[in-house]
């Protein structure tokens, strides 16, 4: 049953303003759970699970859910979209359109809960379930302000859930090897990436309007808009997939491919935050819409908490810009043309064609050879099965994944710096501790948005 928005109760229609609810009096253990677990669930025992977001990425993320757990309620603004196909997979299970109806009537009945929606409800729908002590795997990027990414840190430290970022390369072979091989000094000491994309595969330029339409009476707008404060009404341009081009509703390009693409190098190489970010070109873009291109480079200067002899690079590039290819790549082969990653060392370079670093070559060729000698030693743990599985294996265990909120809001602020520098239109020196750019007052309404009137939320202390 869906219920109307002027359902919810008092106490939960506060809650938004209160932030969480130990402010408003209320009490919750760090997990609640539905069985009233002392600590984590048995590993005989599955999960309840709630999905909100079930069409797009969210199919695939709700199918997991109910492979490894029991789904015992899903949510989405629009059952007859994308979603009507994964609701066939459902047809017993309880429907919301509104997360905020589903956790007042069912808290109780939920261990956990999917997240896969557009970028700027993974916010707010994250903060609610976590407040009240359900572990969370929300679809990357982890949120689409920086502000936000940090919130949900201090959040999952404080209500001390389980939670996990949805990048499927964390859980590759790839990024174990890309590790093992640097510590092995197959490549000699890191020293830049290269990546490049062909996203936007959508509308996005300064000339996009989000025209508004006639809105259609199975859609709940007063949702999808969420958080955000400026006034937007239903746009088929937004709704279901063009939203990613908008920056109040998603993050562009670098927020479609750019915490996939980057997980790689900020893992293996133990990057701290840049503390430069350049925006070398971009085409031009609005107060609303991304641009169609742009080239972004970012200066590391410590890694592991460590000063680094020398600063470590990222240079990205977006729009179908690729780069030449590089001395001593193979003959006759092309740079992939959706996306890819070139990591140079100081003895070796490697070039991985797709997202999410699942396939490593030395090149020239030959050095290929120098790995097979070398054999260096599998020293980390792989993963079976993708990164839903892996974060029930963790609530199951008591542990935490590998793209759990600690590691994923550090990448997404990554990927955001890439952005803000965009928006800006200089370069940034940037202070991660205290969230400023230094010396430019203005990146201030870029870092933290400006909420919608009953959707706030009551900042977590660090």
């Amino acid at each position: 049953m869906n219920y109307p928005i002027d359902s919810l109760s008092p106490n939960r229609r506060a809650f938004l303003k209160t932030s969480a609810l130990v402010a408003g009096g209320i009490a919750f253990p760090n997990i609640l759970s539905a069985n009233h677990h002392e600590g984590p669930a048995s590993p005989n025992e599955r999960l309840n699970i709630a999905c909100i977001g079930i069409g797009g990425k969210g199919h695939s993320d709700s199918l997991e859910a109910k492979r490894y757990g029991n789904v015992v309620a899903i949510c989405d603004i629009d059952f007859k979209g994308r979603a009507a196909k994964t609701l066939e997979e459902f047809p017993d299970v309880k429907r919301f359109s509104d997360y905020r109806v589903m956790f007042d009537k069912m808290a109780k009945q939920i261990d956990a809960v999917t997240i896969s929606v557009p970028d700027h409800s993974h916010f707010p729908a994250a903060m609610y379930a976590m407040a009240l002590g359900k572990h969370v795997f929300v679809q990357k990027p982890l949120a689409n302000t920086i502000w936000e990414c940090r919130q949900l840190l201090l959040a999952a430290r404080k209500y001390g859930v389980v939670t996990q970022m949805g990048i499927q390369g964390h859980t590759y072979e790839g990024q174990r090897l890309l590790k093992e091989w640097t510590e092995a000094d197959i490549i000699g000491r890191p020293e830049r990436v290269r990546y490049w994309t062909n996203r936007p595969i959508w509308p996005q330029d300064e000339k996009l309007k989000f025209d508004a339409a006639e809105k259609p009476s199975h859609i709940n707008w007063n949702v999808w808009r969420g958080t955000v404060a400026r006034e937007q009404p239903y746009s088929p341009k937004l709704h279901p997939f063009a939203w990613r081009a908008s920056w109040d509703y998603g993050c562009g390009a670098l927020g479609d491919i750019g915490c996939h693409l980057f997980d790689a190098a900020f893992w293996a190489f133990d990057l701290d935050i840049p503390n430069r970010v350049e925006a070398e070109m971009s085409t031009p873009f609005s107060d609303k819409v991304a641009p169609s291109n742009a080239v972004i480079r970012y200066q590391f200067d410590k890694a592991n908490g460590k000063k680094l002899r020398k600063p470590f690079e990222f240079h990205w590039s977006d729009g179908g810009l690729k780069p030449t290819k590089p001395d001593g790549f193979p003959e006759g082969q092309e740079l992939d043309r959706q996306f890819g990653q070139m990591i140079y060392g100081s003895k070796g370079q490697i070039y991985s064609a797709g997202g999410y670093c699942e396939s490593l070559r030395l090149f020239p060729e030959e050095e290929m050879d120098r790995v097979r000698k070398a054999k260096p030693e599998k020293k980390y743990p792989r993963v079976k099965g993708g990164p839903v599985k892996e974060w029930i294996d963790a609530i199951h265990a008591g542990t935490q994944p590998g793209a759990n909120f600690e590691y994923a809001s550090r990448l997404t602020e990554v990927v955001l710096l890439g952005n803000l520098a965009v928006r800006l239109g200089k370069p940034i020196e940037w202070d991660s501790e205290n969230l400023k750019v230094k010396g430019i007052p203005e990146a201030d309404a870029l870092i933290k948005r400006e909420y919608r009137k009953g959707w706030e939320f009551e900042a977590i202390k660090a």
